[in-house]
């Protein structure tokens, strides 16, 4: 479907053109008219299928420029992700009267406040500085319509439930709501039932969780050959820009040591910069002046770096769920990119949860653990038949599932 066969208002629809968006992707496709309906919504899709505009489009659509309230309040788990929301609605809505502004902690309330005495529309939040200004400031969600909840499993893994819950029971009006995750843990289940009236619900991810674009390769080593195997793989003429992800802060820092002088264009992102700091690194790799970004978690929140070709695990992910969220960096709105996982002994474990629990093909490059099994080392099963690369070519690119 095209963006010229919904009815858009004349505007809008120049925007959208002058952004080169043409066709809807699948989940913007099916959430369109359940948005402009005002029904509730919830949406499953993988990572990377569009979800941001999904919502800011229609939200755009239904705005009433003559209202100077906030009309619709999306929440997210990180800064980053919250500036992403407002860049994109800036664009969807230029020259349409509709004002959009993020708060979020690391900056300052009073210039916050005086943005939103101004007149907005559209505010994007983080659960704590929202309820922050719900307290200390005169912001007010008397003329709210609509209420996103994005990246709601994130926001559950960051301990932000309870704040959400807080926040619904500052909305007094009868309103929209609209909830978006890449995955349904159980609480998040529960929380849908109490936040949304008779959804709409739409799973596009039902059968796979990650980009059917992305490869998702993986290299067994021993513990001490990790930074090894990694520099071989960023030696991949292949890679355009990598984020490099780790399990702690201390990690990617010991990392970053031993990194710098080696690839160029690196740079390291974590929660515990100062906001300032967190937003230059952000718009420089956004930018393409970077070219490889290691980051804890706090950098696979949704993010949409559209020049990104390889995500790396550094440390194996924790949980399936980061897992999803830090591959979807690449291979995003049908982009190829390729997924690398370093994978040692003490992580066989998690290895084949996340196999079973993602439904994702392997691709290993060299020996899986299975056959590596045989010649002495551990005993494991790795699944079923695994895609494998030869061992002549594991400093290139994978060739693909």
């Amino acid at each position: 479907m095209r963006f010229d066969e919904l009815g858009l208002k004349p505007r809008l629809l120049q925007n959208l053109a002058a952004m080169d968006y043409e066709e809807l992707t699948p989940i913007q496709e099916q959430t369109f008219s359940i948005i402009k309906e005002g029904r509730d919504l919830m949406a499953m899709a993988e990572t990377g299928s569009g979800k941001t505009s999904a919502c800011g489009i229609p939200i755009v659509q239904n705005m009433d420029p003559d209202i100077q309230g906030i009309q619709a309040l999306i929440l997210v788990p990180t800064r980053e992700l919250a500036q992403q929301y407002v860049e994109e609605i800036h664009w969807v809505s230029v020259e349409m009267g509709i004002a959009c502004f993020a708060i979020f902690g690391g900056f300052p309330m009073n210039i916050q406040k005086a943005k939103l005495q101004h007149g907005v529309q559209i505010l994007v939040a983080t659960p704590g500085r929202l309820i922050d200004h719900l307290y200390n400031s005169d912001l007010t969600l008397a003329s709210l319509k609509t209420l996103v909840l994005d990246e709601a499993d994130v926001m559950l893994d960051m301990g932000f439930i309870d704040d959400i819950r807080f926040i619904q029971s500052c909305i007094v009006r009868q309103h929209q709501t609209l909830m978006f995750s890449a995955t349904m843990p159980d609480p998040i289940a529960r929380l849908a039932k109490t936040c949304l009236v008779d959804p709409v619900r739409i799973e596009l991810n039902r059968d796979r969780l990650a980009p059917q674009s992305l490869v998702h390769v993986f290299r067994y080593l021993d513990a001490h050959a990790r930074q090894q195997g990694l520099q071989e793989l960023l030696q991949n003429e292949e890679l355009r820009q990598a984020i490099i992800f780790c399990n702690s802060r201390e990690s990617g820092e010991r990392l970053f040591r031993s990194l710098r002088g080696g690839p160029s264009g690196l740079e390291y992102i974590h929660g515990g910069l100062p906001q300032e700091r967190r937003t230059s690194i952000f718009n420089n790799f956004k930018k393409g002046r970077l070219r490889v970004l290691i980051a804890t978690d706090v950098a696979g929140r949704g993010l949409d770096f559209s020049q990104v070709t390889h995500v790396i695990n550094y440390d194996f992910p924790p949980s399936t769920e980061a897992y999803t969220h830090r591959t979807g960096r690449a291979g995003r709105m049908g982009r190829k990119g390729t997924a690398c996982t370093l994978v040692t002994r003490r992580d066989l474990g998690r290895l084949d949860t996340l196999l079973r629990t993602n439904r994702i093909q392997v691709v290993w490059d060299g020996s899986p653990p299975s056959e590596k099994a045989e010649h002495g080392g551990e005993r494991h099963h790795a699944h079923p038949r695994p895609q494998r690369r030869s061992h002549g070519r594991e400093h290139r690119g994978p060739r693909g599932p």
